[in-house]
């Protein structure tokens, strides 16, 4: 950590004695009595910014200009339009992101050496973990074994990425790595690795306290934001540069303020608040700012629950959700297992600087919303974004407009005749008339549009949640109970986020009820939310194609977009997992779950979710007593030891990676081939062809999908060729360290839809002799024609994941310039990381108003040059019939440092370079 002595901000540098120990911090009052601006109204989330840039204040990076523009945010309402550099604590990876990561990172050892440095160089400067917990897929399920035999092929499947993460450990520093069977990444994060207040030692040997920030490879890195830890998701590109000691650059953001008044009433989870707060916020439209959630209501939300709000942060679109320090801050991190003097340094460094909330809190916002959460009710959020919140009380009715927009018949009219008559039953003639449905094979049921094939108890978002975790287990022992179990059709799994919630299932006897009904733990991991969801029964898979069933899943996840959970399911809806459970029982989505009967018990009798919903006191005092310190501490004593697999893979101590040239998951990426000592420059784009022109709200699993891929796409053609049998080929997600595989699946999502082709689902376009063909294909064709590539897009283009290889095989297929109405935060930043130049429509024009159907060519001029900051450019369209048009885009590379990151052909080329250069 750089603490730089004699500069204006210096003069806040204060002491805080806590326990007897003596600790320097920088103070945020102490800045303003030195004249630096009155920081008084400044939100908690951007206190803590604030507070980075006094540390790190040096008049270069980091001015005291730069810090007085927090006042003038301030008294401006809650605006500044100020670039400034901000340096986290430390970064957060997981390993289908982490992989990638560390490649590069080894990749820059050797190009370092090619250019004339120190490989030495290449190190983290800043503390990083990698929690292994994307690569558990659920094969087993529904039987005690599913655990044990998950974990064996889960070892099977991904041997070189462990033996190469592994080395990965050893040859940097400041690297550890979190073994498999763990947990997911943002849990242990929550659980164990996050501290609040974050210390270290200056350059003068000074014990210096300071918020605890990160940075992470995954966009629910938010999560931890939940118990006042700023953090966000970035691309893997970003990451490697904060780890390599480059600050990011960031414009001073605008923080909107969610205030939370009342209680939760009985019947309504921490689930069904979050779909409800992330309606409001991506109505309100909330990309690229903080949001901060404040009011008398947070003094009835436990920080389980703050915890499942902040998580879902990339759903809402915001750089993150913030909840301030206060007493069930400090609640839970004494619950956590942290240590008691790190607990009393959280309190006191919190008053001491003006993080803490009470109800003297009142700070500035940019603006407001606010929710009584007595008005929450129960809802699903489907069928395939999570803003989409459906009410409970009208699944069965929405569900029908799904099946009856895949069927092509307009249902508007029965949709109303619904809702005046308020009961989906009123449909039930037309669904039964409409839906289809197949025999299973070697079975005595059939299934039809509608069945849920997949429940899913998944993902740090509620399995973090003691409360709906104990709630599902409560549904289970009441619905066992009554004798009531999973229908044969669905796949049911569980997997915690962490081994944690195993302990308190088991201490409050609710282990054995779960598996009652088919939720056996299949692993520690993401699983289902990420797609690992793993085959479907194969004679359940045959029907759901032989008919085009409109199939369903119900997951406790955050992500339920297209094509993400699994190949064989069109729709798919997020749950709580007590829902989740009650799902599992009725089998279908046409059921009216809210109100009419779910199931009937063996001796005929109907059963409704009223009769085995727990009540919240029932939830309250199993979670009291079962949650406790000591299964916090226990589980997490010998954290980065790992199992006997782990420990028995042996790898090699070398400084640089000697790549394996057979292997089919860890390549050396081209990025760096040809690369000289000096920086190039950024050029106007010349009669570029168009590769795709796509939708609204196109997300990175889109344009590169983490799932399953068959023999016949470009990637599984690849890997058949390396003589990879098809059971073998596991997923994108887990071959993110091989380039060959990752620029050939990209844009290869089955469900994408490239508007260049009419009817066609899949990533598909026209090649150069004008036939259709895999967009891989024809980039390499046209490539070989010498020909630039464009991409047009909609609103919201890269909603979703942080994945870097929706930039990196982007860059890869020779794409210059992303065109599209709007970018999301994360995805735009990835693209100028790897030099792509992402463009938005100015005017109110767009794909739709050009009518552009993708013969066209166009080039776009003010880029090479003196380029500014958001700069408006030129983009001429020639069309096939000799005509042309000239429109005005805006240039979305924000900032002056990016403007490098693109001169340099990407941040890890300029980061590259300079390291290189220095001494």
């Amino acid at each position: 950590m750089t603490i730089t002595v004699g500069t204006d901000a210096a003069k806040a540098r204060r002491e805080l004695t806590v326990g007897g120990k003596t600790y320097a911090y920088y103070s945020i009052a102490a800045a303003s009595e030195a004249g630096l601006g009155d920081f008084s109204k400044l939100p908690a989330a951007l206190k803590v910014v604030l507070e980075n840039l006094l540390r790190f204040e040096d008049g270069k990076t980091v001015s005291t200009d730069d810090i007085r523009a927090f006042a003038e945010w301030a008294a401006n309402g809650g605006r500044a339009e100020r670039e400034i550099a901000y340096r986290p604590a430390r970064v957060l990876l997981q390993d289908f992101t982490g992989v990638p990561a560390v490649v590069d990172l080894a990749a820059m050892r050797d190009a370092i050496i090619r250019l004339g440095g120190d490989a030495e160089k290449i190190n983290p400067l800043n503390p990083v973990d990698l929690v292994i917990d994307h690569s558990v897929m659920v094969d087993e399920f529904g039987n005690p074994r599913a655990f044990q035999l998950n974990v064996e092929r889960e070892y099977q499947r991904n041997g070189e990425r462990y033996e190469f993460l592994k080395w990965g450990q050893g040859a940097f520093d400041n690297f550890r790595v979190v073994p498999p069977g763990t947990g997911i990444c943002h849990q242990v994060n929550l659980e164990y690795l996050a501290q609040t207040v974050w210390t270290d030692r200056d350059q003068a040997g000074a014990e210096v306290a300071y918020p605890d920030t990160l940075v992470g490879t995954d966009s629910h890195t938010t999560m931890v934001n939940g118990m006042a830890v700023l953090g966000w998701g970035v691309g893997g590109i970003e990451a490697e540069a904060a780890m390599l000691g480059q600050p990011i650059s960031m414009l001073i953001p605008e923080v909107v303020g969610f205030r939370l008044d009342g209680a939760l009433k009985e019947g309504v989870t921490a689930t069904d608040l979050v779909l409800t707060v992330t309606q409001m916020l991506r109505r309100k439209g909330v990309v690229g700012k903080f949001v901060e959630f404040h009011g008398d209501g947070l003094a009835n939300l436990p920080l389980a629950d703050r915890a499942t709000i902040a998580n879902m942060a990339p759903e809402y679109g915001a750089t993150c959700g913030f909840f301030p320090i206060d007493e069930e801050t400090l609640r839970y991190l004494k619950v956590s297992g942290r240590a008691e003097d790190r607990i009393a340094l959280v309190e006191a460094y919190a008053k001491a600087n003006g993080f803490w909330r009470d109800a003297s809190y009142d700070p500035v916002y940019t603006d407001t919303l606010q929710l009584d959460m007595a008005t929450v009710e129960p809802s699903l959020a489907g069928p395939k974004r999570p803003q989409d919140r459906v009410p409970l009380s009208l699944a069965a009715e929405q569900f029908l407009k799904v099946v009856g927009d895949h069927r092509g018949v307009d249902l508007s009219g029965e949709a109303e005749k619904m809702a005046v008559e308020g009961s989906p039953a009123a449909a039930a003639p037309t669904i039964d008339a409409m839906a289809k449905t197949a025999k299973v094979e070697g079975a005595d049921y059939e299934i039809r549009d509608g069945s849920v094939v997949i429940a899913a108890i998944t993902s740090c978002t509620n399995t973090s949640n003691p409360y709906v975790m104990i709630a599902a287990g409560l549904v289970a022992r009441k619905a066992r109970a009554l004798g009531l179990t999973a229908k044969p059709w669905v796949k049911t799994s569980l997997a915690p986020g962490s081994q944690v919630v195993s302990a308190y299932l088991d201490a409050a006897g609710l282990t054995e009820d779960l598996d009652a009904l088919g939720f056996n733990l299949v692993g520690y991991g993401c699983t289902t939310c990420i797609g690992n969801s793993g085959p479907l029964p194969e004679p359940i898979s045959k029907a759901i194609a032989d008919a085009d069933l409109v199939a369903c899943s119900v997951l406790s996840g955050n992500r339920n977009f297209e094509g993400r959970v699994n190949p064989d399911v069109r729709a798919n809806y997020l749950a709580s997992p007590p829902l989740v459970v009650a799902y599992a029982i009725a089998g279908d989505m046409n059921v009216d779950v809210s109100g009419g009967p779910i199931a009937q018990t063996p001796d005929g009798r109907d059963v409704y979710l009223k009769d085995i919903w727990p009540t919240q006191m029932e939830v309250a005092e199993l979670v009291e007593k079962t949650v406790t310190r000591e299964s916090f501490q226990s589980k997490y004593a010998d954290v980065f030891k790992g199992d006997d697999k782990w420990r028995a893979i042996e790898t090699v101590d070398a400084l640089t990676y000697s790549w394996p040239a057979t292997s089919t998951y860890v390549q050396n990426p081209p990025y760096f081939e040809g690369m000289g000592p000096e920086k190039g420059e950024i050029s106007d784009v010349k009669d570029a062809r168009i590769l795709a022109i796509l939708a609204d709200s196109v997300t990175t699993d889109h344009i590169s999908p983490a799932g399953s891929f068959k023999p016949t796409t470009p990637a599984g053609a690849y890997l058949e060729g390396r003589q990879v049998p098809v059971r073998d080929f596991n997923s994108y997600g887990a071959r993110r360290g091989n380039h060959e595989v990752m620029m050939r699946g990209t844009f290869a999502n089955i469900r994408i839809r490239n508007e260049m082709l009419d009817g066609v689902e899949g990533g598909y376009t026209t090649g150069p002799d004008g036939s259709t063909m895999p967009i891989y294909d024809a980039a390499m064709a046209w490539l070989e024609q010498g020909r630039e590539l464009v991409v047009i897009a909609g609103k919201e283009y890269g909603t979703g994941s942080s994945r870097d290889w929706a930039a990196k095989g982007t860059m890869l297929l020779g794409v210059k310039a992303v065109i599209a109405e709007s970018f999301e935060r994360i995805h735009r930043s990835n693209l100028v990381g790897m030099g792509v130049v992402p463009l938005e429509f100015t005017g109110g024009q767009d794909r739709k108003s050009l009518k552009l159907v993708g013969d066209e060519e166009i080039s776009i001029s003010g880029l090479s040059g003196a380029l500014r900051p958001r700069q408006n450019v030129e983009a001429t369209i020639r069309r096939a019939d000799g005509s042309a048009e000239t429109i005005t885009l805006l240039c979305r590379i924000d900032t002056e440092i990016e403007i490098e990151y693109v001169e340099h052909g990407g941040v890890l080329h300029y980061v590259l370079r300079n390291l290189a250069k220095a001494a």
